[in-house]
């Protein structure tokens, strides 16, 4: 860890991390640049001058917060080493780890520490980076730190959103398979989770930059979690597109109601300063549903499991604590009703799709092929929950109801029924009519479980079992909606025009 000795200031840096709270204990910044940092600029101006000027237009520059100020090392830091031995020869690490950050932000990078940001990197070891390491990819990258190779779509891809484990050469230098990398979650040589600057980009540290939605979207897209293209949909992506220039983005003070009210952004729900709460750095503390795993659960049961803090903070706080978020704008009925409205479609998907689904999936094993993604049931069941699911649940949360829809439940719904319960069928009765007992019995097992399902109430209208009376509540319905909106009525015929004279 760098020495903290000369840079616990405090008060200058707070505003890069949107906080609006007052630090008793933070002591006074330096009354002017230190001769090493002089030393740094005079070089950088000249070879790096694009990194000088971010780092001009910054909070850190007016408080005299230098390159040597982030970047000084202990000399038994794993990553430090002797930077310009003829004329500034101090220990410098290139990485800046939360833990350098933490001489002055240490609230900050508590709350960090203890959010799922910060557990980002526990991916290396999902079955989501076994399709990049394995599926996708190769072990064909090799380098220096990684004699057995990488795959190089999980280091370019994966690795730069949930951060890679850093590791440092013999010769000191950082391994290229792990950096350059500002992934969330990124393992730093000091032993600190995070990355600081995924979100504050160096090195002007802005936080106008960190309350973009677009920061956000650097990772929080794409057909699993597109919670940017969501946002966009959104009445409230609308309403920040419309008015941006309204939100004061730079302001200090940003409290939602207050200083603005035109849109909120990703930070306003759920980092930013609300008039009844702090900033917060730690994400997780105002969502009431993880709608992740295939099943959504509480969140406080999945940080239990990960060892975080928010083991402790129930569903119900973290819902007031959001609920006083959308209190800035919205009264009291409309949060409630929003609320019922989210939960309802987090049950329908619960109980109708992904229960069974994974019913199923497990009495499907004794006949699949062991590899994971080997058989075309593992690609089906994985989009089914781990894209298209998650979609209509994310889509309901932030109000994008064509992801909840259209690329949400219908997608779930086409799939589950024209692809998954399909080749489900063909599975159960290629075991039945197995030589292989096991097969045999597991194929039986499989087909039992499969018309359970479909003879469960939502699922009853598949194979054409509604009963008459909810045939005829259907019929009803139809024609109802056909009756208000003139559809299906015979138009008269026109007469014909009279003849014009010639």
């Amino acid at each position: 860890m760098k020495k903290p000795s000369i840079f616990r200031w405090g008060v200058c840096l707070t505003i890069l991390f949107f906080s609006t709270t007052l630090w008793g204990s933070a002591k006074e910044p330096p009354g002017e640049m230190s001769e090493e940092t002089r030393q740094c600029v005079t070089c950088h101006k000249k070879n790096n001058p694009g990194i000088v000027q971010q780092w001009g237009a910054s909070k850190h520059y007016r408080a005299n917060v230098g390159c040597y100020e982030c970047h000084a090392a202990d000399a038994d830091d794993p990553d430090a080493f002797i930077h310009d031995e003829k004329k500034v020869k101090k220990n410098i690490s290139i990485i800046v780890s939360p833990k350098d950050c933490s001489n002055c932000h240490a609230k900050e990078v508590k709350q960090a520490e203890a959010s799922h940001h910060a557990a980002a990197a526990n991916i290396l070891a999902s079955l989501d980076n076994l399709l990049a390491e394995v599926i996708e990819g190769n072990s064909a990258f090799i380098t220096e730190g990684f004699p057995k190779g990488n795959s190089a779509a999980a280091v370019s891809g994966c690795w730069q959103c949930h951060g890679s484990i850093i590791k440092v050469n013999e010769d000191g230098e950082l391994d290229p398979a792990t950096w350059p990398n500002t992934g969330i979650g990124r393992i730093n040589p000091d032993g600190s989770k995070g990355s600081c600057t995924a979100c504050h980009a160096r090195h002007q540290f802005s936080v106008a930059q960190a309350r973009e939605p677009d920061t956000c979207g650097k990772c929080h897209l794409g057909p699993d979690h597109p919670q940017k293209e969501i946002y966009e949909e959104s009445k409230h992506g609308i309403q920040f597109a419309a008015h941006r220039e309204e939100l004061k983005l730079d302001n200090p003070k940003w409290i939602a109601g207050e200083d603005y009210f035109t849109g909120p952004t990703c930070a306003t729900c759920h980092m930013s300063a609300t008039r009844k709460q702090p900033v917060t750095h730690d994400v997780g503390t105002r969502i009431s549903w993880n709608n992740k795993p295939p099943i959504s659960v509480r969140p406080e049961t999945v940080d239990a499991k990960m060892g975080l803090p928010g083991a402790d903070l129930g569903w119900e706080d973290r819902r007031d604590n959001m609920k006083d978020v959308c209190s800035s704008c919205h009264n009291d009925e409309y949060i409630e009703n929003f609320y019922t409205q989210y939960d309802g479609l987090i049950t329908l998907y619960n109980e109708k799709f992904a229960k069974p689904g994974l019913t199923l999936m497990k009495a499907a094993k004794p006949l699949l092929r062991p590899a994971k993604f080997s058989n075309k049931l593992d690609w089906v069941w994985f989009e089914l929950w781990h894209h298209e699911g998650r979609r209509a649940r994310m889509g309901t949360a932030m109000m994008g109801p064509d992801y909840t829809h259209w690329h949400g439940t219908y997608e779930v719904a086409k799939h589950f029924y024209t692809e998954f319960i399909p080749q489900l069928d063909e599975l159960a009765k290629a075991g039945i009519n197995s030589k292989d007992a096991q097969k045999q019995a597991a194929g039986k097992t499989l087909k039992a479980k499969l018309d359970e399902v479909l003879n469960q109430e939502n699922h009853k209208w598949y194979d054409d079992k509604l009963t008459d009376k909810q045939k005829a509540t259907r019929k009803a319905a139809i024609e109802q909606s056909k009756a208000k909106y003139g559809l299906g009525k015979k138009t008269e015929k026109a007469a014909p025009a009279p003849a014009t004279a010639k």
